[in-house]
């Protein structure tokens, strides 16, 4: 069977947080009873496990990058995807068995071939299993990718797996392996509807992915997730490492701190203490709030060092922190596009924030559209007043479009949200016409943003970056 063919097919499984589909109701026990008929592959490679809110991606993507540049075979699981399923699933792979010009041990995405190959066999067997009565239904759209990349992963004999979780922790796919470090980013209010109403419920279902006498890498946040996360740790007796002595300090760094500042679009550049030696940070990925994801990363690859026995160098942390590759995330596209895929309003303060600091007299014409189960609401007041036409800035524009998701917000219901404000907006029918509109309404030297969704950014991407 064909790599399209199987592409459409898991998409018509639909996914997991569709409406109006009845509400699927979340059993690890599914996805165990899945993995065991595939022979567990999951229990044959090791594990770090990384779950949040907001920035589980980046810092994924940056441990794996580390762990590639120490010669590791590397593998990376991420979700959801820019523009194809087969980004989610990487490995990094010796010199000899990839592109010379690409690098060794660079990550690279599954091949088609073998994407299909491994999809029709988790479906195969996920319906024998569906007509023994072993499983109450088929797996969904993330529980069979996610038993797809284990079984890549357990194939290409990964000596590490960095893998993010998809939603929650506690009972996401991802939870059935047995990590050697958990990984908890920062956590806001985001599916409500599944993970809790609280910011100590949210922190709770992600702090599922901790295991007795672990190690919890974190960060200090809000105090209601602190002491959500530290009560798991402590019920536990895990072993907690905070990554904050990660940050950047002004004992160190304080010049480069204050250049990256005033230039919250250009890379983030600074030098910390690790095990009582310099360590220069050079990450491609831009805003002040990709620090403590970096902060993350780097402890998580001194624990695995230190606790785990990996040989990680400080040379393979900055070079693997320099070669991050995690686009969508304040990715600016010369001459007057910068994406970022903030689909909640913890992510909209982020972008605000770096929107914010450009110069003020610079246009800018905001692309926006999300999923109907976000907050809409927040968001909107959150950004649109940075480009409103009506309150000091003439030759700004907003600018609404849909999306091509079947959790999409209308046109309408984004209208009726800056009617609220008062400010006004324009209307495209899909992203290739926003995109073009836009270029037509922003001036010269302006700015256009695209946000709201990893959908429209994946989509916008696609546009304008050569495949």
């Amino acid at each position: 069977m064909s790599y399209v063919a199987a592409v459409d097919h898991l998409h018509g499984l639909g996914q997991e947080l569709a409406s109006p589909a009845p509400r699927r109701k979340f059993d690890l026990a599914h996805m165990r009873a899945l993995a065991a008929a595939l022979g567990d592959p999951q229990k044959r490679f090791p594990a770090v496990l990384i779950a949040g809110t907001n920035g589980k991606g980046s810092t994924a993507a940056t441990l794996a990058s580390i762990c590639a540049a120490a010669g590791l075979r590397t593998a990376l699981y991420t979700s959801p995807h820019l523009s194809r399923v087969t980004e989610r699933i990487r490995t990094a792979e010796p010199a000899e068995t990839i592109d010379e010009a690409e690098g060794a041990f660079a990550l690279q995405e599954i091949p088609e071939e073998e994407f299909a190959r491994l999809y029709f066999l988790v479906d195969e067997t996920a319906q024998r299993l569906v007509a023994d009565g072993e499983l109450p239904h088929a797996p969904s759209f993330f529980e069979s990718l996610t038993a797809l990349a284990f079984l890549y992963f357990a194939e290409r004999k990964v000596e590490i797996a960095i893998l993010e979780v998809g939603l929650g922790g506690r009972l996401d796919a991802t939870n059935i392996v047995d990590p050697m470090i958990s990984v908890i980013t920062d956590i806001a209010l985001d599916h409500q509807e599944y993970l809790g109403e609280t910011i100590a419920e949210i922190a709770r279902e992600k702090a599922g992915i901790l295991r007795p006498h672990g190690t919890l890498v974190t960060l200090p946040q809000h105090v209601e997730a602190n002491q959500s996360i530290g009560g798991a740790a402590l019920a536990l007796d895990v072993h907690v490492i905070d990554a904050a002595e990660f940050l950047p300090g002004r004992s160190i760094a304080h010049g480069l701190v204050e250049q990256a500042a005033k230039a919250p679009l250009q890379p983030n550049t600074y030098e910390i203490l690790l095990d009582g030696e310099r360590l220069h940070v050079r990450s491609p990925l831009a805003g002040e709030h990709q620090r403590r994801n970096i902060a993350l990363a780097i402890a998580a690859a001194a624990g695995l060092r230190n606790n785990k026995g990996y040989n990680i160098t400080n040379a393979a942390i900055e070079g693997g922190i320099a070669d991050t590759s995690w686009p969508g995330r304040l990715e600016y596209l010369p001459p007057d596009l910068l994406l970022d895929v903030a689909h909640n309003p913890a992510g909209a303060w982020a972008l605000r924030a770096a929107i914010a600091t450009l110069p003020e007299e610079r246009p800018r014409t905001l692309i926006f559209s999300c999923l109907r189960d976000k907050d809409l609401t927040e968001m909107a007041r959150i950004l649109f007043p940075l480009f409103d036409a009506n309150a000091g800035r003439p030759r700004d524009h907003i600018l609404f479009t849909l999306i091509d998701n079947p959790r999409a917000a209308s046109i309408e219901d984004l209208l009726k949200s800056a009617r609220a404000l008062e400010i006004p907006a324009h209307t495209a029918a899909n992203s290739a016409e926003a995109l073009t509109l836009a270029r037509s309404l922003t001036p010269a030297g302006g700015l256009i943003v695209a946000t709201g969704s990893i959908y429209l950014v994946g989509a916008v991407r696609e546009a304008v970056v050569e495949p």
